[in-house]
């Protein structure tokens, strides 16, 4: 096979597909490891009542961050958030990360101190530890390895496939603005490098900018939920986009969905900046991602819980339909939903 024979097959399988065939014929060894590939986290024995979540992320510049526009200090922070969303996916709590770091010469001692001091902001916030990591020099760029732990009682934990038929389908906060962030900062990226005379007019669209840059992800979620004594049936971050969440729920369940469009939460900024954009407020939630936001689903029972609280919406529930992802529009026609968000090849 050539290498664009390689490359097509790698695309053709996308990320998750070629996770799954790469790691296809890999039987666990351990009696402690309960859960391994194709969840948020995998799932480790930690003692009598409760489990170990492990995470690992990778960042790359030019394809995950724009050094040009993204600073040093808001990618450290950032990459925590996207790294203990995962802990947080699985109904867990976060505690530690390990970091690796490779850089190339073209980065002096003093950016590193603003990338890790983003890091030890982030590490504050959410409460977790660095407990070690790795560096070494990079032929090119700056490529950033994440690994977070976590904790969760045996009862608490929470997987993708959990769900059953008429579970209805949660989403916390609103959807929407990172996308539009990043759409900002790439719009006035082209307009500086057209002309670097001119500076980039970004105040108006801070509270954008900043879901992009430094995404907090909702530790507190999990804190309400707990409080709410509501265990979700099943649970994911969105950091590729609402469509693709949606999907990957519905497979792992072994479910369909319908989700409805007057349901999706949005924020007053998304619906006024994405007319700016040519863009439809669903196209920046369903395709946008990198929001940190949590999609999960209930019992009807739990969801008395939930029902009217500020920091919940309901948008769907689950149905029989094996694998398959529908939207009722706001004229009651129904569409299968593609994913089309973030895409890794």
């Amino acid at each position: 096979m050539n290498e664009e024979q390689s490359k097509k097959s790698i695309e053709a399988l996308g990320e998750f597909g070629l996770i799954d065939h790469l790691t296809a014929n890999f039987q666990h060894q351990n009696p402690a490891t309960v859960y391994g590939v194709g969840d948020d986290c995998a799932v480790i024995v930690r003692d009598e009542n409760s489990y170990s979540v492990v995470s690992t992320e990778l960042f790359l510049e030019n394809i995950h961050f724009d050094l040009m526009y993204v600073p040093l200090k808001h990618l450290g922070f950032k990459v925590i958030s996207a790294s203990v969303s995962d802990i947080y996916a699985m109904n867990a709590r976060a505690e530690q990360v390990l970091l690796g770091v490779g850089l190339s010469s073209r980065f002096p001692l003093e950016a590193m101190e603003e990338f890790y001091e983003g890091v030890r902001n982030a590490c504050t916030f959410y409460n977790v530890d660095l407990i070690g990591g790795d560096t070494s020099s990079s032929s090119k760029g700056l490529m950033i390895s994440i690994t977070a732990i976590g904790s969760v009682n045996k009862s608490d934990i929470v997987y993708r496939g959990g769900a059953n038929t008429n579970d209805i389908l949660m989403v916390s906060g609103d959807l929407g603005r990172p996308y539009l962030g990043l759409q900002i900062l790439e719009r006035e990226k082209s307009v500086f490098l057209a002309n670097p005379t001119i500076q980039p007019e970004l105040a108006p669209f801070d509270p954008l900018i900043k879901k992009q840059l430094m995404p907090e992800a909702r530790k507190d979620i999990i804190g309400l939920l707990s409080q709410l004594e509501v265990v979700p049936t099943s649970m994911i971050d969105i950091s590729d986009g609402l469509a693709s969440e949606l999907i990957h729920l519905c497979t792992k369940s072994k479910l369909g969905c319908i989700i409805h469009e007057e349901k999706i939460p949005y924020h007053e900024d998304t619906m006024l900046v994405a007319s700016e954009f040519n863009l439809s407020p669903l196209t920046c939630a369903m395709n946008g991602g990198e929001e940190y936001e949590l999609l999960f689903s209930v019992t009807q029972a739990d969801f008395n819980k939930l029902k009217g609280n500020p920091h919940f919406t309901p948008i769907g529930y689950f149905t029989e339909e094996l694998g398959i992802a529908r939207l009722m529009d706001q004229s009651g026609a129904i569409h299968e939903i593609k994913a089309q968000g973030w895409t890794h090849f």
